[in-house]
């Protein structure tokens, strides 16, 4: 069963197998650096990029130049935008 993450512990763990273990010292040698460095600094790169894949949106020429046109050219507001915008309340 999963252990619940807990804010204040800057540890993790992991099960990894002996020739996976070799395989990132022979590079953490080749690296003049420590297993935690290098497996951080590597996983951190993964993830930045996983990060950034999932949350930019690549459009086409064509989709592109519709969005500024959308943009310079704004539709007018149609009854349920304008309800809505009605519906918000008021900040201060």
């Amino acid at each position: 069963m999963p252990r619940a993450a807990v804010e204040e512990n800057s540890r993790m763990s992991l099960r990894i197998r002996p020739h996976d273990k070799a395989l990132l010292m022979r590079a953490v040698a080749y690296e003049h650096t420590d297993l935690t460095d290098f497996v951080l600094r590597n996983a951190m790169q993964a993830a930045k990029a996983v990060i950034a894949q999932a949350e930019q949106v690549s459009l086409s020429e064509r989709d592109s130049l519709r969005v500024l046109d959308a943009l310079e050219n704004p539709p007018a507001p149609n009854a349920k935008l304008l309800a809505a915008a009605y519906a918000m309340p008021v900040q201060p």
